[in-house]
């Protein structure tokens, strides 16, 4: 690696400042040659954080530290964030390789993976991304959701899919300690909900959620977790995977208790959690009118029932169930977006890459530019995974940067050439004016208890926008 003190001055663009963006920044800003590279971190929204602020449940006791160790990174300067500026549309990659020595594409991936069984684009059949992102105050969704379902499905087991159904089975009066926007308070309070059933292909020791998140579950108030005997059964594999792994072995006794322990219940909540494992979705079923012909509603859902193979696979039983539900939302995992001029594998939904290097057609790195996060080893691990991901990038930056070509307009400034094409760009200085406009707007509203809301979380794009440049009082 180059001394600091040789280093020729470098000037890095990244992509999108969520978690994978910002650590991004921050292990290039504090490597040895940080302090001769000027790094711009863009985002398309107005504020930062990506995933923090608008992909993950807003009661999630752990999102305030992740916050605070990205507001650490970005307070200590040196990274200038460049908000509301939408790749490919604002600015092109011809263009930023004029400004800068090398590109870093850390989008993350926004959208539903797809379920291909009959039924599935019924209305009331939905993607759990869009959902999260309207009860994150997502500035490109709309403010109103079709909350009418007394009984609602959640396919996939993995931490999305608990949230997605703590969110719909929680009573709404339990999110205001949230920062939870007005619009989803009003749609969560008037929700006619009952029954959330969470469906899982594989067993109990096979889930992908993490402890916390089930543990979660329980916190809900007037909520009742329901479990099902028949849907516990254990292979060699799981057997082994309890024997070998404290977190399976600390869920599998979670739900074991639970299962218990529901047996002894004296009262019944209003509303009922049900967990259900060894379900495979085969068909969405479609309401019938009285003259037989299609509603075009979801009206129930069928599932094969499964068991373990020995090798904690699922196999078929060939014997078939089926519930009412009139809403299902399909959280079976993420798959990312292509990016304008940037090659895209849209079987896998990722960047091709070589360890961060971006790879054409042909299989040749593409000369400066890089990616890192879920978009270049897919929406796989928890967000603290994307440390690692950021670190193998940088390194190949760092160790290519003797051979890339300098930028030719690198000593102008690409916020006068966005500025000059009425893009309302904000910054990190603007990040905290809206911070504190949003912590202003809780403190006029009190809880139960008579405290304060900690935030009320701005999801109009342009009120974002005039708080950031100042053009409404803070």
């Amino acid at each position: 690696m180059t001394e600091t003190t040789s280093a020729p001055f470098r000037r890095v663009a990244v992509i999108g400042a969520g978690p994978a963006g910002v650590y991004a920044s921050d292990i290039l800003q504090r490597s040895e040659q940080g302090e001769n590279i000027a790094i711009d971190l863009f985002d398309r929204y107005p504020a930062p954080f990506g995933l923090i602020r608008y992909g993950v449940a807003p009661d999630h006791p752990r999102i305030k530290g992740i916050i605070k160790a990205l507001h650490k990174v970005m307070e200590r300067g040196g990274i200038r964030f460049i908000g509301n500026v939408d790749y490919g549309r604002d600015v092109t990659l011809e263009e930023l390789k004029k400004h800068y020595d090398a590109v870093i594409f850390a989008t993350g991936a926004i959208d539903d993976a797809a379920l291909n069984i009959p039924g599935i684009d019924l209305e009331g059949s939905y993607g759990a991304a869009d959902f999260v992102s309207w009860y994150d105050g997502h500035p490109d969704y709309p403010r109103e959701w079709p909350l009418e379902a007394e009984q609602v499905a959640v396919l996939g087991n993995g931490n999305v899919a608990l949230d997605v159904a703590r969110v719909v089975s929680k009573h709404a009066d339990d999110l205001l300690e949230t920062e939870i926007p007005d619009n989803v308070y009003e749609g969560l309070k008037a929700s006619p909900v009952k029954d959330v059933h969470v469906f899982g292909r594989r067993g109990p020791a096979q889930v992908k959620f993490t402890p916390l998140e089930l543990r979660e579950l329980s916190h809900s108030k007037d909520v009742d977790i329901v479990l099902y005997e028949e849907d516990f059964e254990f292979d060699e594999a799981s057997d082994e995977s309890i024997k070998t792994n404290n977190q399976v072995k600390t869920m599998v006794n979670t739900l074991a208790n639970w299962l218990v322990e529901q047996e002894e219940r004296t009262e019944e909540a209003s509303r009922k959690l049900h967990l259900h494992f060894l379900h495979q979705p085969v068909e969405i079923i479609e309401g019938r009118n009285e003259d037989g012909s299609g509603t075009g509603k979801v009206a129930g859902i069928r599932f094969e029932r499964m068991e373990l193979d020995g090798n904690a696979r699922a196999k078929s039983t060939g014997e078939y169930v089926e519930y009412p539900v009139q809403a299902v939302y399909r959280a079976v995992g993420y798959f990312g977006s292509p990016l304008a001029d940037v090659p895209f594998d849209s079987e896998k939904g990722v960047i091709p890459n070589d360890g961060g290097r971006v790879l054409d057609e042909t299989g040749s790195p593409v000369e400066g530019i890089y990616a890192t996060g879920w978009i270049k080893r897919g929406p796989v691990g928890l967000i603290g995974h994307t440390k690692g991901d950021a670190l193998e990038t940088i390194n190949n930056l760092l160790e290519d940067f003797p051979n890339l070509p300098g930028a030719e307009q690198r000593d102008s400034d690409v916020v006068e050439l966005l500025e000059s094409r009425s893009v309302q760009t904000t910054s990190w200085e603007g990040w905290l004016s809206l911070d504190e406009h949003e912590r202003k707007l809780g403190e006029t509203f009190t809880l139960p208890g008579g405290e304060a809301r900690e935030r009320i979380k701005v999801v109009e794009r342009e009120e974002m926008v005039s708080v950031s440049r100042g053009v409404t009082a803070s």
